[in-house]
């Protein structure tokens, strides 16, 4: 799928997208499936507080799971806890190296933290595994422009 993903020419990288994060969001129990879905909609509604109590179930119970550090890291992203989301992103990126989403999550800290040359590797890395994210491309042309200058 990532390759179909890759293909720039792709009339359906959103069907793919979306099936790659369908595959993604599989934990192989549908406890832990609840779980997830339970932090995804916590989230989707502003309550951090309790997106981040399912995900941190969610880990406690399966560990391996790339989804559930991911969710977690946007829960505290989302709270302005920038320490915590990094320590889940570089989990969630061990799990899943080409988890697209946790990478834009670290190029998006990295900004914000005023790290924009970082930010721009990372994006780089996001576009290099999908892309099709317009937003990722906005950024990287932000981040040249803010960190080389334009020519004159």
């Amino acid at each position: 799928m990532f390759a179909e993903l890759q293909d720039a020419q792709a009339e359906n990288w959103q069907m793919i997208e979306g099936q790659i994060l369908t595959e993604w969001s599989k934990s192989g129990s549908d406890a832990m499936d609840l779980l997830l879905k339970r932090g995804e909609s916590a989230l989707d509604s502003g309550d951090t507080d309790t997106a981040i109590e399912h995900f941190t179930a969610l880990i406690d119970h399966a560990p391996e799971f790339a989804e559930g550090y991911n969710g977690r890291a946007k829960a505290y992203f989302d709270a302005g806890k920038y320490g915590p989301a990094l320590q889940d992103i570089g989990t969630a990126l061990t799990l899943n190296p080409r988890h697209f989403g946790a990478l834009t999550g670290l190029a998006a800290i990295l900004e914000e933290t005023g790290s924009p040359e970082d930010a721009l590797l990372a994006y780089r890395e996001v576009l290099a595994i999908h892309p099709h994210l317009e937003d990722v491309k906005t950024a990287i042309e932000r981040l040249t422009v803010a960190t080389q200058g334009t020519d004159l």
